[in-house]
C-alpha cells in the first residue's frame, strides 16, 4: 500500500535534488572550511615529497661530510703556516 501512495521522481526532480545537495555540500565546506582535493591538488603527492626530501638530505650529508673534511685541510693549513712563520722568524734573527 505503501508504493501507491508514494509519487515517482522524474529526472526534473531529480536534477532539483542534485542541485540542491550540492548547494548545501558547497556551504557546508564553505562554513566549516573543509579541504578539497581542488585545494591541495597543487601540492605533491607523498611519494614524491619524500622522494624530493631525500635527495635534500642526501645532499645536506654530503655537504656536512665536505665541511669536515675542508675543516681539517684548513687546520692542517694553518698549523704548516705557522710553522713555516715560526722558521722564517728564527732564521731573520
Amino acid at each position: 500500500m505503501l508504493n501507491s501512495a508514494m509519487a515517482t521522481l522524474d529526472k526534473d526532480d531529480l536534477k532539483t535534488l542534485k542541485s540542491l545537495m550540492e548547494i548545501t555540500i558547497e556551504d557546508a565546506i564553505e562554513t566549516k572550511g573543509l579541504v578539497t582535493k581542488e585545494d591541495v591538488s597543487h601540492l605533491p603527492t607523498k611519494d614524491d615529497f619524500y622522494t624530493k626530501m631525500h635527495e635534500v638530505m642526501r645532499e645536506l650529508k654530503t655537504i656536512r661530510e665536505e665541511q669536515t673534511l675542508l675543516s681539517h685541510q684548513v687546520s692542517d693549513h694553518e698549523d704548516s703556516i705557522q710553522k713555516i712563520e715560526s722558521d722564517l722568524n728564527t732564521s731573520s734573527n
